[in-house]
């Protein structure tokens, strides 16, 4: 039977942030996560590194969490952060008195909110509306989060740490009201097993009151719904949020070569409810037009939805009305000791959820060795001599994102792949920069079952083709490899386009809908991956 000392359920930002957390501290801890890691909200959500200017006013807590949070972040995750600092914008239907409020709100919590003057704004954004009557200058960022787990997991691997995938929960083990173990189901195999353990961290955002109530406990965990596009263009170079209280469609999050427009807030039936609708997505561009007038104008990548995981002792409080603080609770308070769970809480504070989790789990353990996290970097800068050395393979404008995609340490081995074998060098997406040398390796790792999780961890398929042109590359890939899982290239193929089609179903018009005929002359057309023509000799 294998064994842990703690048993983090949950593979999401706070969960990542507490294996890496307890690994530092040299505890012997294993994450379990019922899929990929960050399938769940920590990847439906907007990638904004909050300067806290969005709760200034109704949560001074969270803001001032969210500054200390920023800072930190920035510095001990810089490769997964784009510091493209923030404005918010007021609009002549917006409340001017909750300016003065959110001005007043932003100085009492330490949020550096300078004011300039509209002029100004349109002279760095020209493509903001012409109506705005108020702008201030704000430290947000735009943050990677699939990056920012992988790599807390990276270093928690370090000290230790570890990590199963596709390994549901569908037992709390516990004898004479103390924790024991585990029982885990296999989603690839349906294999059962139980691991042992002293005590376990539930971490699963949306689904942690399902967790508690495997062990008799209720908590109150009410998911809601939140929807986002993404448009191939960046209309901007700095976040943009209405000056406004919080409400649907007022945060546009610049990534990369594109833009985020995020979100809606709705009850959600369940944890999994998470496709987009056509309806949201035509009311979010209605409100988005209010800050970029020509939003029409620009090609929509992808819709998807996510669901915020609010938690409030009061089970009648739902969506924006609920708190976005984080809340541990103990249940050693139910009677059962060596069982804690996470709950509430939001992406920017992940650090500081993990570190106040682990401490917890570390008075339990009778472990004194403090936090790190806050000082110590998640992956180490690649040398100028390793930089030298990737320039000589990668594209001129692909080596300075391979380093920080990857790290120094899984640079240096992608970097010798593709030294010893010139074919490793070749690129298999051009929209994300990602080579034949990083699909073999992220394919390898013990966590990959399928080219979705590839995806996850390169951002292959994420760029401008949605995929089109580097699936059928990289099933080729994995197959000459001999690392396709046991799946047939008709399979992986499949799920592969299941995923992306998910998010393009409700955008399916003007240039996406040509481009989906495209895609589909070439999987079900020269591929025949749906299997019309029966024997292709004919």
């Amino acid at each position: 039977m294998e064994k842990a000392s703690v048993v983090v359920i949950g593979g999401g930002a706070t969960g990542v942030g507490i294996l890496r957390d307890l690994a530092m501290r040299g505890v012997d801890v294993l994450l379990l996560e019922q899929r990929d890691l960050v399938n769940g909200s920590s990847s439906r959500y907007h990638g904004l590194l909050h300067s806290g200017g969005r709760y200034a006013v109704k949560d001074a807590a969270a803001g001032k969490e969210c500054i200390e949070e920023n800072t930190i972040l920035r510095k001990i995750g810089k490769h997964c952060v784009e510091a493209t600092e923030g404005f918010f914008i007021r609009l002549p239907e917006d409340d001017k008195a909750f300016e003065e409020k959110w001005v007043e709100g932003c100085r009492k919590v330490g949020i550096p909110a300078i004011p300039i003057s509209p002029e100004e704004a349109w002279r760095l954004e020209p493509n903001l509306t012409r109506r705005i009557q108020s702008v201030y200058r704000v430290p947000d960022a735009a943050i990677d989060g699939f990056r920012m787990a992988w790599q807390n997991v990276a270093s928690a691997r370090r000290y230790g740490g570890r990590v199963r995938t596709y390994s549901e929960v569908v037992a709390i083990e516990q004898s004479n009201q103390q924790i024991t173990g585990v029982k885990i189901k296999s989603f690839l195999t349906g294999a059962v097993e139980t691991i042992a353990c002293d005590f376990i961290v539930n971490a699963a955002g949306s689904w942690a009151g399902k967790i508690a109530g495997l062990a008799g406990i209720q908590v109150h965990v009410q998911p809601d719904r939140g929807t986002l596009l993404a448009f191939n263009h960046r209309l901007s170079s700095r976040v943009i949020n209405r000056l406004r209280p919080a409400s649907d469609g007022d945060i546009f999050v610049p990534h990369g070569s594109i833009t985020i427009l995020g979100t809606t807030s709705s009850p959600a039936e369940s944890p999994e409810d998470n496709l987009p609708s056509t309806q949201e997505v035509l009311a979010m561009m209605k409100i988005g037009e209010a800050t970029f007038e020509n939003l029409g104008q620009y090609r929509l990548l992808r819709a998807f939805t996510g669901t915020r995981p609010l938690y409030s002792a009061d089970p009648s409080a739902k969506g924006r009305g609920a708190s976005r603080n984080f809340v541990i609770l103990d249940h050693a308070k139910d009677n059962l000791t060596g069982f804690a769970s996470i709950v509430g809480g939001k992406f920017t504070t992940y650090r500081l959820m993990a570190e106040k989790m682990s401490d917890l789990v570390c008075r339990y353990l009778k472990i004194t060795t403090p936090c790190r996290t806050a000082e110590e970097p998640l992956v180490e800068d690649a040398s100028p001599q390793l930089l030298a050395k990737a320039r000589q393979y990668f594209p001129a404008y692909g080596t300075e994102l391979a380093a920080s995609r990857l790290g120094a340490e899984r640079l240096e081995k992608v970097v010798n792949s593709m030294e010893q074998d010139p074919e490793k060098r070749q690129l298999v997406c051009e929209c994300e920069n990602v080579t034949l040398a990083e699909i073999e390796t992220a394919a390898k790792d013990s966590t990959s079952y399928c080219l979705s999780d590839v995806r996850r961890k390169t951002r292959m398929g994420m760029g401008t083709c949605q995929g089109a042109f580097c699936i059928f590359r990289s099933v080729g890939a994995v197959d000459s490899q001999n690392l396709a899982w046991g799946q047939s290239t008709n399979d992986l193929l499949k799920e592969f386009l299941q995923g992306r089609w998910n998010g393009i179903r409700p955008i399916l018009w003007g240039s996406v809908l040509r481009e989906m005929e495209l895609t589909r002359g070439i999987y079900e057309g020269m591929l025949n991956i749906n299997g019309v023509i029966d024997n292709e000799t004919k």
